[in-house]
Formats: structure tokens, sequence, C-alpha cells
């Protein structure tokens, strides 16, 4: 490559939410069956990925030994080690491309990659927070090292780490089904405005299915009414249509989130919902002013709450 290979990598990856959520069941493997509509919305973590050398021939592209050392800025709860999503796509990574790894950093003379995280998506907040930082990791790192896979390679590779991660490499709006890992790509028009409500208090997502399997059944809700509505793009429509079949289950274990759903409804939104798992809930607004005002208006009903608008794309990457 021209002017070689980059010094450091930056990644802005988007948070999602589901806009239709069905749970089909419970598969042999444990895991659910689930249909759903997934979108990105417009708050972003930031991974920089950066590689320490001492020459040409220590470049990854050599497939030599390298260390690893991650960081981040964000919650306390964020790990730093292989239990971060975004730590495992890395060495996921590593190994797809037959690198070694050293964990003595700073020790042993090899090339060093350091990743450091800057969060704002909500940790543990149904919104795919390390699902969006494993898919920024998988981007960044694929720049860094000149692995040259292509987003369908990285996309297999992001199957074997987590459900969402998939779609967080490509991003946009899309329709999942199976475990989440299979993905297609949804037709979609306009912009959209949301309130986010989040909480402090995360929400385990095991716990909610769990929740789940013990008040409800195999759901045959389809998204057909979402799908119209973001093909039309009717954002009136697309309130009314949106569904959760999680949500009676959030609800259980964390029932002020049904005032939060409440809250937003009766200041104006079109729709509320839990996202995902939850604990986070987001309300539709008819435009950008109306999500503002909206806002403002439910502001003490949540620990923080943000105007994001959808889709909001996919990991967006630049150099040095």
């Amino acid at each position: 490559m021209v002017g070689g290979p980059p010094s450091h990598v930056r990644v802005r990856v988007p948070c999602k939410v589901n806009l239709f959520l069905a749970v089909r069941g419970v598969r042999g493997d444990g895991y659910h069956e689930v249909v759903t509509v997934l979108q990105t919305v417009s708050i972003y973590d930031t991974l920089v990925a950066e590689l320490e050398r001492s020459g040409a021939s220590a470049h990854p592209a050599a497939r030599r030994f390298m260390e690893l050392a991650f960081t981040h800025d964000g919650h306390g709860a964020v790990p730093v080690d292989d239990g971060n999503l975004a730590v495992r796509a890395a060495r996921r990574l590593m190994a797809e491309v037959g690198m070694g790894t050293s964990d003595r950093v700073g020790h042993s003379g090899l090339p060093i990659t350091r990743l450091h995280l800057h969060k704002s998506i909500p940790v543990a907040a149904g919104m795919a927070g390390g699902s969006a930082d494993a898919a920024a990791s998988l981007v960044a790192l694929n720049r860094l090292w000149e692995a040259e896979l292509d987003q369908a390679a990285l996309r297999e590779l992001a199957g074997e780490l987590g459900s969402d991660v998939p779609f967080c490499v490509s991003g946009g709006t899309a329709l999942a089904t199976g475990t989440g890992t299979a993905t297609a790509q949804v037709l979609t028009r306009g912009v959209y405005h949301w309130v986010v409500g989040i909480s402090d208090q995360p929400l385990s997502t095991p716990e909610v299915y769990q929740a789940y399997d013990r008040i409800a059944g195999p759901s045959d809700v389809e998204p057909d009414a979402v799908l119209q509505a973001l093909r039309t793009g009717d954002a009136e429509a697309l309130g009314a249509a949106l569904h959760n079949d999680l949500e009676p289950a959030a609800f259980e274990l964390r029932p002020e989130l049904a005032d939060g759903c409440a809250a937003l409804l009766e200041a104006g939104a079109l729709g509320a919902m839990v996202s995902g798992s939850g604990p986070t809930v987001v309300g539709l607004a008819s435009s950008a002013q109306d999500a503002s005002s909206i806002a403002r208006t439910v502001v003490d009903r949540f620990d923080r709450v943000e105007v994001a608008m959808s889709p909001a794309g996919g990991p967006e990457l630049s150099c040095g």
C-alpha cells in the first residue's frame, strides 16, 4: 500500500434499537430463536487502535507475534480482559490471520497493538454496546493489521462472538433471524428521531430471557407492519408497530420501566418500548424538535436522556 500501513485507526460505531423483536422459542442448543428488526441509532462508542513497532519487519502483516493492550475511559463495569467483546474480537482476528500473542506487554520486545475505548453507549442496556465494540475492534484491526478481510469474512468472524455483532459490522437496518446472526438488509426511507431513556442499573439479558420463558411462550407475531412502515418512511405507522416480546419480562424484573414507557407516550411519543432486553427505554418522536421537547419533559424519569436519530449507518473508520 502506498505510504505504508497506518500507525493508528479510529472507528466510531453506533448502537442499535430493536424496532421489532419476537421470540419463537428455545432451540436444542439452549439459545432462543428470534425474529427481529434492528436499526442503528446515533449514540456512539469510539475505538482507537494504535500500533507500536520498531520497524517495517515487525508489522503484523509479517504474521509475527503481537502484544495486545486494552484500556477504556468508560463505565467501571466494562472489563479490560477477555471478558470484553472487543478484546475477544481482537484475539479472534489474530487467530484468523495466524498471529501469535503475548500478554507481557512492553517486556518482550514485540510490536504492541493498543486499543482504547471511549464509551458513550450505555452498558448492559439492550442497545448492543458490547457487540458494537466487538465490531469496531474487527473493523479497526482489519485495517491496522492490513488483514484485508472483506465484510463477509468479518461478519462470519463476528457471528462467532455474539448474536448482534454481525449486524454491528454492517449497520443500517436489517431483519435478523435464528439466534440473530443471520441478517438481511431492509429497505428503509426517511430519518427517525428518538428519545432514549437510560438507566444506570444494568439488566442481565439471560435473566430477562429466563423471565420470558417463565411468563410467556413462543410468539407468532410477524414484523410486517414495521417493515411496511420503514419502506414508506411513515414514522406514525412505525410508532404504532413497535413491538418487543421481551418487554413484559423486563417490566416484571424492573416495574419502573413500564412507567418510563408511559411517560414517553404521555409526553407525545408516537410509540415507546424497551429496547432489546432493556433496561433502556426508547420513544419515537415525529421530528427532531418534538424529540427535544419530549426529552425535556421526561428528563427526571431516567438517569440519563439522549436525543438520537436513526438509521445511523455502520462503523465509521479513519486512519492516521
